[in-house]
């Protein structure tokens, strides 16, 4: 099978698995991932950049994670995605007004921008991961894109519902695999020299 294939494969499988769920299940699931968060070392920094879910395609709830983050204290900055297949990056503060996209993703309408070399960590979504720390997105590349311009000890947090799989073939050049994945089953370290988990 040619990678690019199996990339599809994969792609379309994680999709259904997804959509297989129960609102109650992905609810379920998505504190499960939140309370492993609270387990492991990652709280120690200050600016964390969180995805809104796309509650149609049942992703992750990031809601519990938001909450975490608001108790600690930390800064949270949200993304909103432009035409042109780039993000840009906004401090969530009492005045963020979020209005909801073309894909139904809530997205700060402005606000104070915070550039990508400042943050600290990436919550990352995705379809599916493996083994190795590469990921599935959906295909157009506002992820890869993004990740390429953090700084190098900015940590990248996949969050999954669903378990790794062994390897995914179609692995680019350009491609940045995750620090960490963490799904409702456990937690997959990925860089020890950034984190010890």
């Amino acid at each position: 099978m040619e990678a690019e294939d199996q990339k599809n494969e994969l792609r379309n499988w994680a999709k259904r698995q997804r959509l297989s769920l129960s609102q109650q299940e992905v609810s379920d699931q998505s504190v499960a991932i939140a309370n492993r968060l609270l387990t492991l070392p990652i709280w120690n920094r200050q600016n964390y950049h969180l995805f809104m879910t796309i509650e149609s395609q049942k992703e992750v709830d990031t809601e519990p994670i938001l909450t975490l983050l608001q108790g600690k204290d930390k800064r949270v900055i949200l993304p909103r995605s432009h035409t042109d297949g780039t993000l840009s990056h906004y401090l969530l503060d009492e005045q963020t007004l979020l209005i909801k996209n073309r894909w139904g993703i809530p997205e700060p309408e402005s606000g104070i921008e915070v550039k990508p070399d400042q943050l600290d960590v990436v919550f990352v979504p995705l379809l599916v991961a493996d083994l190795s720390g590469n990921r599935i997105g959906y295909g157009k590349g506002y992820y890869d894109r993004f990740i390429s311009e953090l700084n190098p000890n900015a940590l990248t947090i996949g969050l999954s519902l669903l378990d790794p799989v062994t390897k995914i073939e179609a692995v680019e050049a350009h491609d940045r695999a995750l620090d960490l994945l963490v799904t409702p089953n456990g937690h997959y370290c990925f860089n020890s020299e950034k984190l010890a988990c």
